[in-house]
């Protein structure tokens, strides 16, 4: 069974992320099927745009911890969006996690409601935001960036537009978006395509410049024992020992 639901509605394909059992976790299943969803929807000449959305109250809780993708299929996932030929624009109705926060720094837009919450949360349980990195550096402010890596508190969707990570945010982030899906509706392929080249150059030269570096520092730090311990203690639901 998929865990990725699609539907398309005039020339727009929307991808549902649906494993409501972990809070749409980035377990290597989802992150799997995601990549085979966006590759076909990639080679689709009848689609325009892709939208991804969500079920529940959570659009990502960031990796699985139980069933976490490898560094390299979430690199793999995350250029894969920056590279598709077609803008990938994010509706957000729900809370955004750690590694559900790379997926919304790939996209090309990305709205969110008011009732949205998002956290960098990684620095909690012992390790970094390393390959999420690579699309979000580029895209955002970096001293709100620098605030919100290192203390992993939770800010809302003011916030996560007035710092980039989003583009805009309201009450009903169906009308936020109605005016960004007819302007791609009425935009050309070849004009989408080419565009979005011009737009993402930025962010793929950190894909070829830090890739390998950011992976390999993911894998190190969650081999760690404070990752482990971390990991252990949020499954747990308690502190970890070094909270002070």
């Amino acid at each position: 069974m998929t865990l990725v639901a699609r539907t398309r509605t005039r020339g727009v394909q929307t991808l549902t992320l649906d494993s409501p059992h972990n809070r749409n976790a980035l377990s290597a299943a989802l992150v799997t099927d995601l990549a085979t969803a966006l590759t076909d929807a990639g080679e689709d000449t009848d689609v325009r745009a892709v939208l991804l959305t969500h079920t529940g109250n959570t659009f990502s809780a960031g990796a699985d911890l139980r069933d976490p993708p490898g560094p390299d299929a979430l690199v793999a996932l995350l250029r894969q969006i920056v590279e598709l030929p077609k803008p990938v624009i994010a509706r957000v109705t729900g809370h955004v996690r750690a590694g559900g926060l790379g997926l919304l720094g790939a996209c090309d837009i990305a709205a969110a409601s008011t009732t949205s919450t998002f956290a960098f949360t990684e620095v909690r349980i012992g390790v970094a935001p390393a390959v999420i990195s690579l699309p979000l550096l580029p895209r955002t402010d970096p001293r709100a960036l620098a605030r919100h890596y290192l203390t992993g508190e939770r800010f809302d969707a003011a916030e996560a537009a007035r710092t980039g990570l989003v583009t805009a945010a309201g009450d009903d982030v169906d009308a936020v978006l109605a005016p960004v899906l007819d302007g791609v509706r009425r935009a050309s392929p070849q004009g989408l395509a080419e565009t979005k080249r011009l737009l993402t150059a930025r962010v793929l030269e950190a894909f070829d410049r830090d890739a390998d570096r950011l992976t390999a520092l993911s894998a190190r730090l969650f081999a760690s024992p404070q990752a482990r311990e971390g990991m252990t203690a949020f499954l747990e639901r308690r502190d970890p020992e070094w909270v002070v």
